[in-house]
């Protein structure tokens, strides 16, 4: 069965931006080098907060459409 052009187009881009932040999550990381920055606790965790908060609000986004189709209509009997 052949996919759908809106499944290629969604595999196409939500794998590139998937890689992107993967990548850019790895540059993070080399920020704990303490050789070459200077940081405490609360800067990490004020960090990975604000990551964890979009990352929740992104899949927030999905659940919400996931919900929609799934929501029963209204009809008279």
């Amino acid at each position: 069965m052949e996919k759908s052009e809106k499944r290629q187009r969604f595999e196409k881009v939500a794998s590139g931006r998937v890689q992107k932040i993967v990548d850019t999550l790895s540059l993070l990381a080399n920020c704990a080098n303490r050789s070459n920055y200077e940081y405490n606790e609360h800067d990490v965790e004020f960090m990975y907060n604000e990551i964890s908060k979009a990352l929740k609000e992104s899949r927030a986004a999905y659940i919400k459409e996931f919900n929609k189709a799934s929501r029963p209509t209204f009809a008279f009997k």
